[in-house]
C-alpha cells in the first residue's frame, strides 16, 4: 500500500529533465538498458515507468501506485501482456496524475499545478519516442475520482493531437463511455481505436 504523506505541494519536486537525465545513468538498482524509470528512486511521485524498446506502447493510467523495476504490480503486470499480445515490444506506463497512491480515494482534492506540468513534459517526451506514437487509454472509472482529471487528460490529448498519436482502448468502452482498466483483462484483449476528441467532448 502507498498512501500519500501529504499534498505534493508540501514536496520539493524534482523537475522531469532532471530527473530523466539521471534515470538515464546506470543504477545499482536495476538495469538501466531495460527499464525507464523517472524518478529512478522511489518518492511520492513518478511520471514514468516501462521498458526500452524500439516499438513502445504509452498506456495512461490514472495514478501510480508502488510498481518499480523488477517489481511490477498486477495492473503493470496485465499492462505488459496486452502490449505483447498486441504487437508492441515494450511498454512505458505514464498516469493522468503523478501522485502515488495505492487507492484512488487518497489522492489529493486539489490538482498541484507544478506536479501536472511537469508530468505533461513526461507525456511529451514519451510521444517523441516513436514517429507514430501509440496511446492506450486504461483509466476505467476511476477518473471520475476527482474533478482535476479530465482537465488534466484534455492537455495530455492536446500534446497527442500536436504529433499525429493514435489512441486506443482494450476492448469496447464500459458502460459508462470509459476506457477499461487493465487489470483482469485477458492478455489477448485486443486494441481498438479510441476518439479520444469526441470522448473528451462528451464529458463537460
Amino acid at each position: 500500500m502507498h498512501i500519500p504523506q501529504g499534498n505534493t505541494t508540501a514536496l520539493a519536486l524534482e523537475p522531469f529533465e532532471p530527473s530523466l537525465e539521471s534515470a538515464l545513468r546506470p543504477s545499482p538498482d536495476y538495469d538501466v538498458s531495460r527499464w525507464l524509470y523517472v524518478p529512478n528512486t522511489y518518492s511520492e511521485y513518478r511520471y514514468v515507468l516501462g521498458t526500452r524498446g524500439k516499438r513502445p506502447l504509452i498506456c495512461v493510467g490514472i495514478n501510480p501506485s508502488t510498481a518499480a523495476p523488477d517489481a511490477l504490480d498486477p495492473t503493470l503486470q496485465s499492462v505488459e501482456r496486452v502490449a505483447k499480445s498486441n504487437g508492441y515490444d515494450s511498454f512505458l506506463m505514464f498516469n493522468v496524475y503523478a501522485q502515488r497512491a495505492t487507492r484512488p480515494d487518497d489522492m489529493e482534492r486539489v490538482c498541484n499545478p507544478a506536479l501536472h506540468a511537469e508530468n505533461r513534459k513526461a507525456f511529451r517526451y514519451l510521444l517523441s519516442l516513436s514517429p507514430a506514437p501509440a496511446v492506450w487509454a486504461a483509466w476505467g472509472n476511476i477518473i471520475e475520482k476527482r474533478d482535476y482529471l479530465t482537465a488534466c487528460m484534455r492537455d495530455f490529448a492536446a500534446d497527442g493531437q500536436a504529433v499525429g498519436a493514435r489512441w486506443f482502448t482494450a476492448g469496447p468502452l464500459l458502460k459508462s463511455g470509459h476506457p477499461h482498466h487493465p487489470l483482469y483483462l485477458r492478455r489477448d484483449t485486443p486494441l481498438l481505436p479510441f476518439d479520444i476528441a469526441a470522448y473528451l467532448a462528451s464529458r463537460k
